[in-house]
């Protein structure tokens, strides 16, 4: 049987382990239902997730034009910080702009490679931690807007990761750590405006993600440059398909883009 769309990140349900769902206009795929299968993955053409228009993909999912016009791609999406809703000051458009960033916002601790400090909307919770493949987590602030969320984030990466080392969470290289004991080393960094914001009695959640084999030597796919490839899928985790020969795609990393995906 064979698919065909959009590529966009997978759906996930939180559950033991994860659910996953690739997603397209008319169907979708539960893929931990396709685990021990051989895929057959084929690039078609892009699709812009703005505009639809089949041109190159630059970033996120969108064409050139778009990246670089509409509020969902704006500075402050990757840098919080630079929120100014606020403020009533717009970027690209101050109604899109309230609509996200003047909501409850979250600054956790996540484990996935490394302990590592980000930022996600409340409502994200823990949509964010499966994306980025994230063993364990823990909230440490929840402030009222992206704005004091964005400074605490700025703050507490002096002190702690910000990134995360995607070979060494694929690999499953990972150790577990005392998240509640990371929280508390941390709260004297918080800012001051952020500071009645902490969150001083919670517990970490775990993530059991579907995985039977973890790679060794992790390499990514490139469909764009490949245009096909064939493999036996032995796991999920964050956004990333994992593949028998030590192969992985990262779905996030390849919005729309169009495939074909055929199931062997």
């Amino acid at each position: 049987m064979t698919y065909q769309g959009v590529l966009t990140k997978m759906e996930t349900e939180f559950s033991s382990p994860i659910q996953y769902y690739l997603v397209f206009e008319n169907d979708f795929l539960n893929m931990n239902q396709l685990l021990d299968k051989t895929l057959i993955i084929q690039f078609v053409k892009y699709q812009c997730l703005n505009c639809g228009m089949d041109k190159p993909i630059y970033r996120q999912g969108f064409c050139k034009s778009c990246f670089f016009e509409i509020p969902q791609a704006a500075d402050w999406i990757m840098h919080p910080e630079l929120s100014t809703a606020h403020l009533g000051q717009e970027d690209r458009d101050l109604e899109y702009e309230k609509a996200v960033q003047l909501k409850p916002h979250i600054v956790y601790l996540a484990n996935s490679s490394n302990v590592k400090v980000g930022v996600t909307r409340k409502t994200q919770v823990p949509t964010r931690w499966i994306d980025q493949g994230a063993h364990e987590a823990i909230e440490i602030v929840e402030v009222p807007n992206r704005y004091l969320a964005g400074i605490t984030e700025v703050a507490l990466k002096a002190h702690v990761a910000d990134k995360t080392n995607w070979r060494k969470m694929l690999k499953n290289d990972i150790d577990d750590e005392n998240l509640v004991e990371w929280r508390e080393r941390l709260s004297d960094y918080i800012p001051a405006e952020a500071k009645d914001y902490f969150i001083q009695n919670n517990t970490e959640t775990h993530l059991d993600f579907p995985v039977n084999q973890y790679p060794e030597k992790p390499k990514s796919l490139n469909i764009k440059k490949d245009l096909e490839y064939t493999g036996k899928l032995v796991g999920i985790k964050g956004q990333y398909l994992i593949f028998e020969d030590d192969t992985v795609f990262n779905v996030r990393a390849n919005e729309g883009l169009v495939v074909n995906i055929a199931i062997d």
